[in-house]
């Protein structure tokens, strides 16, 4: 059934992947009328969130930042199967860095590097990292898909680019393999996912709402001794992004508990405050917040 499933899809995600970009971005509009207007996709979720986190905001404004986090939602989506055909020069055009010269200065370091990433602006074209003279190896860490077909083309989609993806799962031991035979790379984490209750060890108030936060980039940082950086993503424009490296820690087994954590969590939300449409709003990231905390659990804001 998986198999049926995705080869009924993909010759759909390949027509629309070569589609040049003017008539690329038409059918983004139509979905956004399909999934905002027609089917309604977890509106009432995003609004949820929206009011919860910025509860001075008038209906108007809450509306107007809901029907633009839409739009940008489709165009993300779209751009995610426009990763199976681009070519680099094009990708490179559209997602730019403004200090990879920092990332370089790093690599000199001879220590691997966390890329903190959150739901915010482009996550999908942050390969393009890889496109540049570095020299360390990319690696990206992530949660496998359900669907075997469907996995196996997000891995192909990033091997075009000479990246290779780790599952939330192998991520220690493959990166501490990695390190065993001298083989140092940038791995890219999306850092702000909900954890479950059963797995909640500890709590942080992001948004001004306390909830749960992972904190495996922290213990893979302190553990293995990394360098760690936050992935800046600005919007500039329809298919357009700018990536800025910003600086968490170089020195990350002597920072202070939770530092690592708590800074990104900061940057985060800087971002969201200033163009709160960009970021992922269907996702449920403050669900937990009015369950109990587990005596076990730390409060570490």
């Amino acid at each position: 059934m998986q198999g049926l499933v995705f080869w009924l899809v993909y010759p759909i995600l390949w027509l629309i992947s070569i589609l040049p970009f003017r008539l690329f971005y038409i059918v983004s509009d139509l979905i956004f009328i399909l999934v905002y207007h027609i089917i309604g996709y977890r509106r009432k979720t995003v609004r949820q969130n929206l009011e919860l986190i910025f509860p001075e905001k008038s209906k108007e404004e809450i509306s107007k930042i809901q029907k633009k986090f839409y739009s940008h939602m489709c165009d993300m989506f779209l751009e995610m199967i426009k990763s199976i055909s681009i070519s680099e020069k094009e990708l490179k055009r559209r997602f730019t860095f403004t200090n990879l010269e920092y990332l370089r200065e790093l690599e000199k370091m001879d220590k691997s590097i966390i890329v903190m990433c959150g739901h915010y602006a482009s996550y999908e074209w942050m390969n393009a990292l890889q496109l540049y003279d570095l020299k360390f190896r990319s690696f990206g860490i992530y949660k496998r898909i359900k669907n075997k077909y469907f996995d196996d083309l997000v891995k192909r989609i990033r091997g075009r680019f000479d990246g290779t993806l780790i599952t939330t799962y192998k991520a220690t031991e493959a990166i501490r393999y990695n390190q065993e035979r001298g083989i140092l790379g940038n791995y890219a984490m999306i850092a702000d996912q909900s954890p479950k209750l059963s797995r909640a060890k500890h709590w942080i108030h992001f948004m001004g709402i306390r909830v749960p936060v992972f904190e495996g980039s922290e213990r893979l940082a302190r553990k293995l001794d990394m360098n760690v950086i936050y992935l800046h993503v600005e919007k500039t424009g329809r298919g357009f992004y700018n990536a800025t490296l910003k600086p968490i820690t170089t020195d990350a087994p002597n920072e202070p508990e939770h530092y690592i954590t708590k800074r990104f969590i900061e940057l985060l939300e800087n971002q969201i405050k200033s163009k709160p449409e960009f970021y992922l709003w269907t996702h449920k990231r403050w669900k937990h917040r009015n369950e109990p905390i587990p005596n076990r659990a730390e409060i570490i804001d």
